[in-house]
C-alpha cells in the first residue's frame, strides 16, 4: 500500500481538542482502540491520531513489521471516524517523540494536543528522551494496564509530576490545562498487547 495519504497530518482546526498516540502498532490490537475510545469519552477530545512510527529506540527494530504493514493494520483496527491514522513522524525524520510533539505544535498553531500513554509506558518515561520536556509541552493521560495500576505511579517520572496530577474527574480540563499537567485513567482494562499478538502462530512472521 501507498503511505502517501498518511505522510501528512490529518486535517486539523484552531481549537481542536487531539489526543496524540504514538507507538509502533506492532501489530494494532483492540487495546488500543479501547484506549482511544476512553480516552475519547472522559476527556472530551474531538480527534485521536495514531502516531504509527517508523521505529522505537527502546525497542529492537529486527522484530518490528514494514510501516505500511502496521499502517495498513492500524487502519483496520481503529474503525473510527475521530481516530486518524499518520505517519508523519516518518515523514518529518523524527526519531523522539520530543521532536514530534514540537513539530506538531508548530505546524498545528491553536490545537489543543494531549499524549496519550499506557501506564506500562509510563513506568518507564524517564528512560524517554528529554521526558521532562515532553511533558512541559503538553498535558499527558495516562490509560490503565493490566499489572502496571500501581507500579506506573511510583515511578522516577511519576514521582517528579506528582504535583501536577489532575483528578480522575477533572479529565475534560486535560487538553486546555497548563503543561505540566497529567492525569489517570482507569476503565476496562485490556489484556491484550503486540507482544503476545507477535507471538501467536498466525502471526509469526507478519509482525516480527
Amino acid at each position: 500500500m501507498s503511505l502517501a495519504p498518511y505522510a501528512k497530518t490529518p486535517p486539523f482546526a484552531p481549537g481542536l481538542r487531539i489526543g496524540l498516540f504514538g507507538g509502533s502498532f506492532n501489530p494494532p490490537h483492540e487495546g488500543h482502540r479501547a484506549a482511544s475510545l476512553l480516552a475519547l469519552r472522559r476527556l472530551r477530545l474531538d480527534q485521536i491520531w495514531w502516531l504509527v512510527s517508523p521505529a522505537n529506540p527502546l525497542k529492537d527494530a529486527r522484530k518490528l513489521a514494514p510501516l505500511a504493514k502496521r499502517v495498513e493494520a492500524a487502519r483496520r483496527v481503529s474503525q473510527h471516524p475521530r481516530i486518524k491514522i499518520t505517519t508523519v513522524e516518518a515523514a518529518i525524520g523524527a526519531t523522539y517523540t520530543f521532536e514530534t510533539i514540537t513539530f506538531l505544535k508548530q505546524r498545528c498553531r491553536g490545537v489543543h494536543f494531549v499524549w496519550l500513554m499506557g501506564a506500562d509506558n509510563f513506568r518507564i518515561f524517564d528512560r524517554w528522551q528529554r521526558w521532562a520536556d515532553i511533558a512541559r509541552l503538553v498535558p499527558i493521560a495516562i490509560i490503565d494496564r493490566p499489572n502496571s495500576t500501581l507500579t506506573a505511579l511510583h515511578g522516577r517520572a511519576a514521582e517528579s509530576l506528582a504535583p501536577f496530577r489532575l483528578n480522575e474527574t477533572d479529565g475534560a480540563l486535560l487538553a486546555t490545562a497548563m503543561p505540566p499537567a497529567f492525569l489517570f485513567l482507569h476503565g476496562p482494562r485490556s489484556p491484550m498487547s503486540s507482544t503476545a499478538l507477535r507471538e501467536r502462530p498466525l502471526l509469526a512472521g507478519t509482525f516480527e
